[in-house]
């Protein structure tokens, strides 16, 4: 998304503490960091794109309601879709030199119907001889979360993740097993680091934590505060004891984790 969320994800890799970045392959500074990124020990995936216009090629893009309601709806248009994730597909591999290790989406709209199909279509035509693993939206266990998160981790997952799950079984994609790590994104560094212990304490072999860190920057925005608090909670050494004692190990996606 910018040079801020860059500089903290490739910061954090380099320390172990991520184990998966998501890019946006039309992103303004994809191209110039995606090289610093390739020599890191992480899976790099494609953050398929569907809300933001980004990118000279991209066109008007729909507000996030109106892609889910047209995509509950029937209403979606193939061609407009399959367009997009061609040109991102393409920009990834333009970058990288080969196929991502995983898909997921913005704003988590790879799942929806009329775009889960076609990305598992795409997959299947591209990469049949090594295929993506997907993010799963399906919640992780709760205990302890605070009812709004819960809420907002449950509509979440309704959204799609059952079918996403089913339809990437029977295309032999491998998935992860639940997600953890919805949030509001407010409240400051405190908030977020109980909300991690709580976590890393609900974690399962194949869960995925997802974060959204960022390092430095002039922005003074709310997003961009708590981007920089989630940065610092990661990075800090208080999250290796928080780990250890949880007996969780950050890593990549395991081959057998469905």
């Amino acid at each position: 998304m910018n040079a801020d969320i860059d500089e903290g994800l490739i910061a954090l890799a380099g320390m172990g503490r991520v184990s998966a970045v998501s890019c946006l392959a039309h992103g303004p500074t994809f191209a110039a960091n995606a090289r610093r990124l390739a020599a890191l020990d992480v899976d790099v995936g494609l953050h398929v794109n569907l809300t933001e216009p980004l990118g000279a090629d991209a066109g008007p893009m729909p507000a996030l309601g109106t892609l889910i309601l047209k995509a509950y709806a029937g209403l979606l248009d193939a061609a407009w879709i399959n367009a997009q994730l061609i040109r991102q597909f393409d920009a990834f591999e333009s970058a990288f030199g080969r196929a991502p290790d995983y898909v997921d989406g913005h704003r988590h709209v790879h799942q929806l119907p009329g775009i889960r199909e076609r990305i598992l279509s795409l997959l299947g035509q591209r990469y049949a001889a090594r295929l993506p693993w997907l993010r799963r939206t399906t919640p992780g266990m709760q205990c302890g979360i605070p009812l709004k998160e819960s809420v907002k981790a449950r509509l979440i997952g309704a959204l799609g993740a059952a079918a996403l799950a089913r339809e990437a079984g029977k295309n032999g994609l491998r998935t992860n097993r639940r997600l953890l790590g919805v949030y509001g994104f407010e409240g400051g560094r405190r908030r977020y680091a109980g909300l991690l212990q709580h976590w890393l304490f609900n974690a399962r072999d194949g869960d995925l934590l997802m974060c959204h860190p960022a390092l430095g920057g002039k922005d003074d925005g709310a997003m961009a505060r708590q981007r920089r608090t989630e940065f610092e909670v990661l990075a800090s050494p208080g999250l290796g004891h928080w780990l250890g004692v949880n007996g969780v190990r950050i890593s990549r996606l395991p081959a057998a984790a469905r």
